[in-house]
């Protein structure tokens, strides 16, 4: 019976929703309007109406903030409504996000 491997993540995510931008689709040029569902230093969860194909590589810009980088998706599942949940994997992070008071990251998603 072959080995199961779980990865697991260096750092946990914070569960934040910012609006970002995003760019770089290969298929579909210009620039969405997205938000995350959590970030961390090395990556975030982004909502987006494009699928997006494992190893894409795209420009991520947060709207607060000056925080933005070169990222490689990691993942790209399909959810209700048409829209799609992408996990990037930050290559070249710039700049700091906005993080709202403590008391806020409680609230859900």
């Amino acid at each position: 019976m072959p080995k199961t491997y779980v990865r697991q993540r260096v750092e946990p995510r914070l569960p934040l929703e910012l609006p970002v931008k995003i760019s770089g689709h290969p298929d579909l040029p210009g620039v969405e309007t997205a938000f995350t569902c959590d970030v961390s230093s090395r990556g975030a969860c982004v909502v987006s109406v494009r699928r997006w194909e494992p190893d894409d590589h795209l420009i991520i810009t947060s709207l607060p903030g000056d925080f933005h980088a070169l990222a490689r998706v990691a993942y790209c599942h399909s959810k209700r409504g048409g829209t799609f949940r992408i996990g990037v994997e930050f290559l070249e992070p710039n700049g700091q996000w906005v993080v709202p008071p403590e008391e806020n990251l409680a609230t859900p998603y």
